[in-house]
């Protein structure tokens, strides 16, 4: 696909699952990428994965509870690459703790990594790609970002609160050239329930039986670029679990039967 050829593509979460998985399939297409994640190791190793010489790779780690240097980050990759064609916002972590277990300070710290830090980084690309007349920015939501499910509640609101900001901003900046993908992924088989919180702050560290035969990383990746390509605005990716969608829209009385009889994992 041409349409990423010499493309300046930043990737947040770009250590591990879909992340990782993009990386590497953006590479294959000539893209110049912008690795970000906690873990500097593993964005070294997925740097060294994807082929690319220094001239098209950066490594830009950091953790996403704090995105104050947000601008000089951005300041950092206009310095190198001199352009910013697209940002990918898929980094975040999900969530395994019911409402009245679940701390004020875990539903903050969900929030901020799967909210407040996507908005900051796409409000310091923007200018730039209002300068460039041109630029795309996707934004990972979840499919529980379509509805509420057990033990993901401020997981939950934070992907529903990406979808009532990205919404207006693809609004507002359409005219100038900027267009905005909301990607909603069901179960795909990564390390998200691993990963994801209990009401004790610490991580799961074992994955939901559901992921274990879901729709690879690698799948998903392949499914999100051809929504980039179609310039859709929205997408679901995913396995039987995404019919919950249409059955809440066309039929919400029965969607509130089935939701119920769902596992939690």
């Amino acid at each position: 696909m041409k349409e990423f050829k010499d493309k300046v593509i930043w990737i947040t979460g770009a250590s591990s699952g879909i992340g990782e998985a993009l990386a590497l399939a953006l590479a294959k297409k000539e893209a110049r990428l912008i690795l970000s994640a906690r873990r500097a190791g593993e964005l070294q190793r997925v740097g060294k994965l994807t082929g690319l010489p220094e001239l098209d790779l950066m490594i830009l780690p950091f953790d996403l509870n704090d995105t104050s240097n947000a601008s000089a980050w951005a300041a950092q990759i206009i310095n190198k690459f001199g352009r910013i064609d697209m940002l990918i916002n898929n980094g975040g972590y999900s969530q395994r703790s019911a409402v009245l277990e679940t701390s004020e300070e875990i539903d903050r710290s969900l929030m901020e990594v799967n909210y407040f830090a996507q908005i900051n980084l796409t409000k310091v690309v923007l200018p730039y790609m209002k300068r460039q007349q041109s630029g795309k920015i996707i934004v990972i939501s979840s499919i529980a970002g379509k509805f509420g499910f057990f033990l993901r509640s401020s997981y939950s609101a934070a992907k529903h609160a990406l979808h009532g900001f990205f919404e207006t901003l693809r609004l507002e900046t359409e005219s100038l050239g900027i267009k905005v993908l909301i990607v909603c992924p069901g179960k795909i088989k990564t390390n998200v329930s691993l990963n994801a919180v209990t009401a004790k702050g610490t991580s799961k560290n074992e994955m939901d039986p559901s992921h274990q035969d879901a729709m690879s990383a690698e799948e998903c990746a392949i499914r999100i670029i051809r929504a980039i390509v179609q310039d859709k605005e929205e997408v679901l990716v995913g396995g039987k679990e995404l019919l919950l969608v249409t059955i809440r829209r066309f039929f919400p009385k029965l969607f509130s039967k089935l939701v119920r009889k769902q596992s939690p994992y």
